[in-house]
């Protein structure tokens, strides 16, 4: 999962209120709930000392927020009288959770997104060009289009007979071929600065096919081919909404076994690149496990994936940080040795999410069932510091 979406919660000073609501409200008395729960999450906060300006901006944002048709959960996140982000979740939170403290508690986002933090670049074509979309945090918005140049064959009458036959179909199938490489070479193009992590195409399935076929070879290992989708209207929207949901979940079984294949395989070289953290040896080579060996990690810039264990204690383990995403140590010397007078305590799992975001490195939720790190926490690194 990437981790840019989080980029408001960097630079904000703290402390930080931290709202976890369950709205998975249907029924007719979804409002009146809904009010319960947001009157309970400001009353938390004020119990953990948080200001008064930052309770009103919370209490305001979500009487804001209409009970029907919610997501699941939000997760919403505040601080000096302002909420910085606003996360629509997958999955609905256990009752009310809130947090008061000098970090985001970003920690159990990892396990309540599912697709929603997904982005995905939507492509629906036809034999005239293509529509593209980007879909993040459960919203969908137009991002451009493709146009080709178009045949004008007289397409609108039947094709002549007998010897020009031929001609006709082979100048139509030469059309379509051309149309195909336009679309991917403008995908080609697109795909590194557009955020997204897996590639949907949808539409005319000769046409997608054609598309598909003329990516270049690493896009399409992130691309998937997703039947329901349309340029003209009366498509099923819930439909195509179901089968991208499943093509997303079987891309992310297939990231995140890579990302365990290149843990357990940089966990067991020898250690060369070995280091310490707060006098403990760190995990050598391209893999580190359990929080010290992370932590340094981070503070040396080489995160590439986090991985949380789901059910992990590791994570929940106090490190110190400081004002600066990699201000971060197990120890509170080794914070204070970066120049910080005053570190304070943080959840292991909060302080290197923010790290991760920083670095732009991505974060895996590993399932419960799932071998994972020892402890709950690990990381793919980087090689260059």
């Amino acid at each position: 999962m990437q981790l840019a979406f989080l980029a408001p919660l960097l630079d904000p000073p703290g402390p930080w209120a931290s709202v976890y609501l369950d709205t998975s409200r249907s029924t007719e008395d979804a409002a009146q709930r809904r009010a319960l729960a947001d009157r309970a999450a400001v009353r938390r906060l004020a119990g953990l000392g948080a200001d008064e300006p930052t309770r009103a901006a919370v209490r305001d944002h979500l009487a804001a927020e209409p009970a029907s048709g919610a997501p699941p959960g939000r997760a919403v996140f505040a601080a000096g009288g302002t909420v910085a982000l606003d996360v629509p979740l997958a999955a609905a939170p256990t009752g009310v959770d809130a947090a008061w403290a000098p970090l985001p508690h970003t920690a159990p986002l990892l396990g309540l997104l599912g697709d929603t933090a997904a982005a995905c670049l939507i492509v629906t074509v036809d034999r005239t060009g293509a529509d593209l979309d980007l879909r993040e945090l459960g919203r969908t918005a137009p991002v451009g289009t493709v146009d080709t140049p178009q045949w004008q064959g007289r397409g609108h009458r039947a094709p002549p007979a007998d010897r020009y036959e031929w001609h006709y179909r082979h100048r139509r199938e030469d059309a379509w071929e051309r149309t195909a490489g336009i679309i991917a070479d403008h995908l080609a193009r697109i795909w590194p600065e557009s955020g997204a992590r897996l590639l949907v195409l949808t539409g005319d399935a000769r046409e997608r096919r054609a598309v598909h076929r003329r990516l270049p070879q690493q896009l399409r290992g992130d691309t998937v081919e997703v039947d329901g989708g349309g340029r003209a209207g009366g498509t099923s929207r819930a439909a195509f909404d179901r089968r991208l949901a499943e093509a997303w979940d079987a891309h992310r079984e297939r990231l995140l076994d890579s990302a365990l294949d290149a843990f357990r395989t940089g966990v067991g070289r020898p250690g060369e690149h070995a280091g310490t953290a707060g006098g403990v040896e760190t995990a050598p080579g391209a893999a580190a496990q359990g929080v010290p060996a992370v932590v340094d990690a981070a503070r040396r810039h080489r995160l590439a994936t986090l991985l949380v264990q789901e059910g992990g204690h590791d994570q929940d383990r106090p490190v110190w940080a400081g004002p600066e995403p990699d201000q971060v140590g197990v120890r509170r010397s080794d914070v204070r040795a970066m120049g910080v007078p005053r570190p304070w305590q943080a959840p292991a799992g909060d302080a290197l999410l923010r790290c991760a975001v920083a670095a732009g490195a991505e974060a895996l939720a590993v399932p419960a069932a799932v071998p994972g790190p020892a402890g709950g926490l690990g990381a793919v690194l980087r090689w260059q510091e």
